[in-house]
């Protein structure tokens, strides 16, 4: 959160910005930062318990799978029924349970695809080995477990298999071969395949019930509001960089910048993956349906990504042993503080774009100003620092060089955030 302040100085009036957990204070605004700084701290506290509810939740609805599926063995007209086989019911959920929805549907239904292409495999392999003999009979099923086996890992290790149908593939090898090598009569062999799978049923169906229908954990829901608030992160950043570059203090020195968010944006790409990938399996809810665009999500983050490393150079920039001084920074100070806080308050719309699913003007509005914000960068950098040929003019024209760059990805961002508007069909504002 930003307050405005206005400075004069003789007859021109700028504009600075002061981040929220910034030490000084004016006498006359600290009645009125004071609101502020509670509702910071009050919206890190509820922030923190809501997650700690969110797993207490998600603990609450594994107990609850685990006692359901237990009772197959704790009550004996169930037991009788299903015998010792209920013990794959259990193991389904315990293992097949993830905190999002989507994560436990795409588990629970690879787990079953597995399942039945390695049992119907494994019956087939065990039957056609019981043609050859003894000894033709290890032949075949060596072979088939070697080959079947081989291809499998393979096909594993091919990225696009790997991010999306890695568990299927792995539970595919694991029920082959235990079919496979069992050494069973064929028609025992079926017997049991039908009586694993269908407990494996059960236990997911537990699963599906306890996961969607109380208290649903949608990894589309966590993708989407974590797209949208890294836009207001990196905008605090490079806010907190244009306060700490042109207000130095001479008894406190330059102020410390908190890149702590930038970071955590930079080391999201794993995060967005797994939740892009989970959100693809689970069913219409919400605003969010069938083949929705959740790759656009993930072209969105990697170029936040792209724009964080950039604001950690220019945060490296600022901090750097060698500074200018500030006859050399005076020139430059007004412009990079307005273009700081057109970055960020375009980064604020972007982000709330995508969190109320509303279409700005993108085009109209953000590209044009981003343009002439560029070209005002451009005309000072070769005005102002042509006539100082030092050491510090090039410190100066690093920092110019790598505020030009976050202008040029700002305005990537704003294409994007509106081509996703286009394509996830969001109404206009």
């Amino acid at each position: 959160m930003t307050h405005p302040k206005e400075e004069k100085s003789g007859k021109n009036m700028s504009t600075t910005i002061h981040i929220c957990n910034e030490n000084e204070a004016s006498p006359n605004k600290e009645k009125q930062n004071k609101p502020f700084a509670l509702f910071n701290v009050w919206y890190l506290i509820s922030k923190h318990h809501e997650q700690d509810a969110k797993r207490v939740i998600h603990s609450i609805k594994v107990g609850t799978a685990l006692v359901l599926v237990s009772l197959l063995y704790l009550l004996d007209p169930l037991f009788e029924q299903v015998g010792e086989n209920a013990m794959w019911a259990i193991m389904t959920v315990v293992v097949v349970y993830d905190f999002y929805a989507g994560a436990t549907l795409s588990k629970g239904l690879l787990r079953g695809i597995g399942t039945i292409l390695g049992g119907g495999l494994g019956c087939f392999t065990a039957i056609l080995a019981d043609k050859f003999g003894k000894t033709g009979n290890t032949i075949v099923v060596g072979n088939s477990v070697f080959i079947f086996g081989a291809v499998a890992t393979y096909y594993r290790m091919i990225p696009s298999i790997k991010k999306r149908y890695d568990y299927g593939v792995m539970i595919f090898i694991l029920t082959f071969n235990l079919v496979a090598v069992s050494g069973l009569r064929a028609d025992k062999i079926l017997e049991l395949a039908r009586e694993r799978l269908t407990n494996i049923g059960m236990g997911f169906s537990v699963c599906i019930i306890t996961s969607l229908l109380i208290f649903p954990m949608w990894a589309s829901d966590e993708l989407h509001h974590s797209t949208s608030s890294k836009f207001t992160k990196l905008a605090c950043c490079i806010e907190e960089c244009m306060e700490a570059y042109f207000n130095v203090s001479e008894k406190e020195g330059r102020k410390s910048i908190n890149t702590s968010s930038c970071k955590a944006v930079l080391h999201s790409k794993s995060s967005d993956e797994s939740l892009a990938n989970f959100s693809r399996w689970e069913p219409w809810h919400g605003n969010f349906g069938f083949c929705y665009p959740w790759e656009k999500y993930l072209q969105i983050g990697e170029k936040l990504r792209e724009l964080a490393s950039i604001i950690l150079s220019l945060q490296a920039c600022i901090e750097s042993p060698l500074q200018p001084s500030r006859t050399l920074q005076e020139p430059i100070k007004e412009t990079c503080k307005n273009v700081g806080l057109s970055l960020g308050v375009t980064l604020r719309e972007l982000g709330e774009s995508i969190m109320k699913m509303r279409r700005g003007n993108e085009k109209v509005l953000v590209l044009p100003e981003l343009q002439s914000t560029k070209l005002e960068l451009t005309i000072l950098s070769s005005s102002e620092l042509q006539a100082f040929e030092t050491v510090e003019a090039l410190a100066v024209a690093n920092f110019m060089f790598l505020l030009m760059e976050i202008v040029d990805k700002v305005k990537v961002l704003a294409k994007e955030v509106e081509e996703l508007g286009e394509v996830a069909d969001f109404q206009y504002k």
